[in-house]
């Protein structure tokens, strides 16, 4: 049976959400509060959120309903008018890195047809790989960490010397960081963050060619919707933390050794993606301010297309807070 898809560009109005939502969180960079920013970019993209033509459900949010009081698992958004599909939210891909004022802080939305993006239940995190469409079958996770950066070096026509693999920097990716290393690839260490490097492995220029470790497993959902739209490709498997954890998920009926790929991941022929910068990084500029308002870089894809369009926004705060009960404007106390 053939799906209902959205006959419009919804990625032109999605990007009206994550600009809401960074333009909220640009008040609280470099501020120390973590949850601060977090609560004012979940509140400014909720109310974003009914604006757009859609009936959508949450898949990828900020939690079960019982710990999320807005944009949880399940949640219906949207004007409840166009097309049934799955969206996916994180309004700070980086919550530390705003409220320390680091790079790549992002906030973003996908959307899919309905029933195409993958819960991931219980799975909290997930180990990926990921790089663009030059690599993308190129990709094996069940493979150590340097026969990756040989593959890819390979289908990319260079040596592994010429290769930039980003790495969360934790505890449990030494070995994985020296066996990289050791293929004579670079390896540049995040410490938070990593969507907007799994874009990056898929952008012509960026500098980096390959996403590796154990991270969120929303935001690997997230980041394979954004590199379905630019023909890159990713692979994941489910990391349990526990043993509680992980004969949750086996009661769910999830396989925690296979390999997902970016079709598991995202199934959907039409997916749309927006991401807003909210602090300066490699892949989008961050909000940045005026006496009269604020400047917003963000990038917005659609996958049936293939078309990317980065967007710069001037906003007027003075017309923005007549229609909107969020403050958006830069704090000075």
């Amino acid at each position: 049976m053939e799906r209902e898809r959205p006959d419009r560009n919804l990625a032109l109005e999605l990007v009206r959400v994550t600009e809401a939502a960074a333009l909220a969180a640009g008040r609280w960079v470099g501020r120390g509060d973590k949850t601060g920013a977090d609560q004012a970019a979940v509140d400014a993209m909720r109310l974003m959120l009914d604006t757009v033509a859609m009936d959508g459900v949450i898949v990828i949010g900020e939690g079960e309903k019982d710990e999320a009081p807005m944009l949880y698992n399940g949640e219906p958004v949207g004007s409840g008018t166009g097309p049934p599909v799955d969206v996916a939210v994180d309004p700070i891909d980086g919550t530390r890195l705003t409220s320390v004022g680091q790079p790549n802080a992002l906030s973003v939305v996908a959307l899919a047809e309905r029933g195409t993006m993958f819960f991931p239940g219980a799975a909290v995190y997930m180990e990926k790989v990921a790089a663009g469409p030059d690599a993308a079958d190129a990709l094996d996770i069940t493979a150590p960490p340097e026969e990756n950066v040989r593959r890819v070096a390979k289908a990319k026509g260079v040596s592994p010397e010429e290769i930039t693999v980003v790495i969360l920097d934790r505890d449990r990716h030494h070995e994985m960081i020296s066996g990289v290393r050791e293929s004579g690839a670079r390896v540049f260490l995040i410490t938070d963050g990593d969507v907007a490097p799994a874009i990056a492995a898929a952008r012509p220029g960026s500098g980096i060619d390959m996403l590796m470790g154990i991270g969120g497993t929303p935001e690997g959902v997230i980041a394979a919707s954004a590199l379905k739209c630019l023909g890159g490709q990713m692979q994941g498997r489910l990391y349990p933390r526990s043993d509680d954890e992980r004969q949750q998920l086996l009661d769910g009926g999830y396989d925690i050794e296979r390999v997902l790929t970016l079709e598991d991941l995202v199934s959907g022929q039409d997916v749309f993606f927006a991401a807003t910068g909210i602090t300066d990084g490699a892949l989008l500029r961050g909000v940045g301010y005026s006496a009269l308002g604020a400047v917003t870089s963000s990038m917005v894809m659609r996958s049936r297309s293939g078309t990317v369009r980065y967007i710069e926004a001037n906003h007027e705060f003075e017309k923005l807070e007549r229609f909107s009960s969020v403050s958006y404007r830069r704090s000075r106390g």
